[in-house]
């Protein structure tokens, strides 16, 4: 496993395609979000807001929020956890800051398993984490004209291959949300200036193990981030007395060439994304979406379409709020079968309020 991480990680920072760099930024964090198919650009308004749209931030209530998400994918191998908190500084202001982290930990090393004279040694065998963090700096304010909100996050990135390599990088992204009666629309443009994560490789050790596998041995390198640009509308709806609704329809628009997307040309891809939230008396939500929808060719050479459906449940207590997310990262197969892609995910998150007592 070692050894495999090592031999690609090449590829992923010296290949001439930048659109896959900081993919574990990609997959979202809230159950909300992820049990709606991340379609909450426009009608995020939560801690959580400092990851999808820094502009919802100024829709938190109290003087503080602290949000927290846990989830595991492939079987429990990879870890995805998230944590923020959140305060308005005054009557117009919200600050954030937002730590991400996916990893795969207790990886075995097994470079050292066969000692200088060939002899086999098990208890030479180690083990190391690939993990990859972000941590967000938030800031919204509420702007002069009714309705119309923004706001920015800068984002430090650390990513790291046990003691074998690591890299920093550098983003911005900003947004905005405006509100019209029932209408939400949002926009926002994550690595605005481009993301820059600058990687450094420790291969002392295993220059003799690169060379006998005529593998090239990577050298420090530059992987870039190009600015993506995600759209939103919503609109909310009373359906009956205490049951409402909240459609919202996204759109992700990428400028790095063309995407296998359901719009896709080149340079410019367009990836939609629908979610569904219904609710009862601000206490139960449903929640729903469909996205990720891509082109396959199957083995007899026709073409089929898979998409990844999410959904999930929310329940508000008082000031706590506790969301829960069904999702399937691989999206369905041809025959609309989950065991045809992948396996679906747990997603658990939670939400907690904090008012000050007043006299």
């Amino acid at each position: 496993m070692a050894m495999l991480l090592l031999f690609n990680m090449p590829i992923l920072v010296l290949g001439q395609a930048p659109k896959y760099s900081n993919e574990f930024l990609s997959i979202g964090v809230g159950a909300r979000a992820l049990g709606m198919s991340n379609s909450v650009i426009a009608s995020t308004g939560d801690a959580t807001s400092g990851f999808w749209n820094p502009a919802g931030l100024t829709n938190i209530q109290g003087n503080m929020q602290v949000a927290a998400m846990h989830s595991e994918y492939f079987a429990g191998i990879g870890k995805y956890d998230y944590g923020c908190v959140a305060a308005p500084i005054d009557k117009t202001a919200v600050i954030a800051f937002s730590l991400i982290r996916f990893g795969v930990d207790d990886i075995p090393d097994t470079t050292q398993l066969i000692d200088a004279d060939g002899n086999v040694n098990y208890d030479r065998i180690s083990s190391f984490s690939a993990a990859d963090y972000a941590f967000l700096f938030s800031y919204a304010r509420k702007s002069k004209y009714v309705g119309l909100t923004y706001g920015g996050s800068v984002k430090i990135m650390y990513r790291n291959v046990g003691s074998y390599a690591n890299a920093w990088g550098f983003g911005v992204d900003a947004g905005m949300q405006y509100q019209k009666g029932n209408w939400k629309l949002g926009a926002m443009v994550k690595d605005v200036t481009s993301t820059f994560n600058a990687w450094s490789f420790n291969t002392d050790a295993l220059a003799d193990v690169f060379k006998i596998t005529g593998n090239e041995i990577p050298s420090n390198s530059l992987e870039v981030t190009l600015p993506k640009v995600l759209l939103g509308i919503g609109r909310s709806i009373t359906v009956y007395r205490k049951f409402s609704a909240l459609p919202e329809l996204d759109m992700d628009v990428t400028f790095d060439g063309q995407r296998n997307v359901l719009v896709s040309n080149n340079p410019v891809s367009i990836d939609p994304h629908l979610g569904l939230e219904l609710g009862y008396d601000n206490f139960i939500f449903l929640r729903a979406g469909v996205g990720n929808i891509q082109q396959v060719k199957d083995f007899d050479g026709s073409k089929s379409r898979i998409y990844q459906p999410s959904m999930g449940i929310g329940i508000k207590i008082k000031n706590l709020t506790i969301d829960y997310a069904l999702t399937n990262i691989n999206g369905l197969g041809a025959n609309n079968s989950a065991t045809d892609a992948g396996l679906y995910s747990n997603v658990f998150s939670l939400k907690l309020d904090f008012y000050k007592h007043t006299k």
